[in-house]
């Protein structure tokens, strides 16, 4: 009896280590994020500005324990992404302001446990360029993002789409 106590409170033991371990292991964040069709990004403006890779890597900086990866495991904490507004027409700060909104939800073993809304603009100010201004509001969508992971909540709306 004694034996089998000891396997049993091991074995106890072990799936808590486990379980906690897996509650450590941090968020699976995409390496590059989707535009959705109705974003309203030009070809150009997503070629040559590259936020898709850009608000994950500034989620990653600001986040703590946030895995870059290229598909998500099956199973894991991870956060689907994509950028669903864009307004950034050409010409730097002559050309208005500009704007970007991304969307996410985030997973735990397949269920969905957050999701929120982000936004943010930007009138330009001593920025030059178009690409410059989306690269700051990529930049303060994923430090937004990365604060959400600290609480998350279901249907957060996140910097200026509050």
């Amino acid at each position: 009896m004694g034996r089998r106590s000891g396997l049993g409170v091991f074995a106890v033991g072990l799936a808590s280590l486990l379980i906690g371990a897996g509650a450590r292991a941090g968020v699976q964040v995409p390496r590059t994020i989707p535009f959705a069709p109705s974003a309203g990004a030009s070809a150009k403006v997503q070629q040559e500005c590259q936020v898709q890779i850009q608000v994950p890597a500034a989620i990653q900086q600001f986040g703590s324990d946030v895995q870059l990866v290229d598909q998500p495991a099956k199973g894991s904490r991870s956060l689907e992404l994509s950028i669903t507004e864009m307004h950034a027409p050409g010409g730097g700060p002559f050309s208005g302001p500009k704007w970007m909104a991304v969307s996410g939800k985030l997973y735990d073993r397949g269920k969905v446990i957050g999701s929120f809304r982000a936004k943010r603009l930007s009138t330009g100010g001593m920025v030059r360029g178009t690409c410059a201004t989306l690269a700051r509001c990529a930049h303060a969508i994923g430090q937004d993002v990365a604060t959400w992971l600290t609480a998350p909540t279901m249907d957060a709306e996140l910097g200026d789409a509050r």
